[in-house]
């Protein structure tokens, strides 16, 4: 599994232990723990799951003890079971206290989107079709939102506003018509970006795919909440020449009959907005 760079997570971590420290620092660890005491423990999963997440820890022991020891013993994308050891560390105890909560909060966060991705594509085994992610991710965690989206076998859609062209349904209203924004995407994007639009309905989509014989068809159509049935009669019309994707009214126990009707992608918010917390803990060794 790809690794993120760690100029990607640091500010996210260094935000978040901010956040907890305060103006004033942990006065728990300073109350209670000796300045030089030390201690060792060990990042332990709770349940089964897919580990995504790992490198914030790191970072977060690190940004609080430089001089930390820490034996990263699994990679993201790896398999966890109850009692798997992602990681162990030995560390100043006050600063490590200090970074617990951050560092827990972002792999168990992490894991978890991992974890419910890999159920998605898991269910759609065999069909063909890919499960993508979307833009619905938590503020200023997009970058390990989507990577941890990619740890548990899913793909990433767009990344933000500028790295492709998206035509949605209030496009299309202001445009005056789904070929019209189309026509207007294509004029104005680079030979290297993009363009996509949804549709929602099958009349709506003839109208796209009028735009084939002018030589400006869009790259992919999202077919947004079409029936079981009208996803099927799109992929029919389409005959392959688009990429198209399914989205709306998605969720584990619909995808697979979604899958099955021969889209190419089904994009699920659900991967980041609504995966919950893997539960990792933190045992003193």
């Amino acid at each position: 599994m790809r690794r993120l760079p760690d100029i990607l997570i640091a500010p996210v971590v260094r935000l978040a232990l901010a956040e907890d420290l305060g103006r004033a620092g942990d006065v728990t660890a300073m109350a209670c723990i000796p300045e030089d005491a030390r201690m060792t423990a060990a990042f332990v999963a709770r349940k089964s799951g897919v580990l995504a997440g790992v490198d914030a820890v790191r970072l977060a022991v690190l940004a609080l003890d430089p001089q930390a020891r820490i034996d990263v013993r699994l990679n993201d994308g790896d398999a966890l079971a109850p009692g798997a050891v992602l990681a162990v560390v030995e560390a100043n105890a006050r600063a490590f206290l200090s970074a617990e909560r951050t560092a827990l909060n972002l792999v168990g966060r992490l894991s978890g989107v991992a974890t419910l991705t890999q159920a998605y594509v898991q269910a759609v085994k065999g069909t063909g079709a890919r499960i993508a992610d979307t833009r619905k991710t938590t503020p200023g965690l997009r970058a390990l939102e989507k990577h941890a989206v990619a740890c548990g076998g899913g793909m990433n859609h767009r990344f933000g506003l500028d790295d492709a062209i998206l035509i949605k349904d209030n496009h299309v209203a202001v445009c005056g018509g789904a070929a019209e924004a189309v026509r207007r995407a294509r004029a104005f994007a680079p030979h290297l970006m993009k363009v996509e639009v949804e549709v929602d309905g099958l009349d709506q989509l003839d109208d796209v795919l009028a735009l084939i014989d002018e030589g400006a068809a869009p790259d992919v159509i999202m077919l947004d909440n079409f029936s079981l049935a009208d996803l099927r009669t799109a992929v029919d019309r389409v005959a392959g020449r688009i990429v198209l994707e399914a989205s709306g009214g998605v969720d584990l126990t619909t995808v697979r009959a979604i899958a099955e009707t021969g889209v190419d992608v089904i994009s699920v918010g659900a991967l980041t907005h609504s995966a919950p917390v893997l539960d990792i803990g933190l045992d003193a060794l």
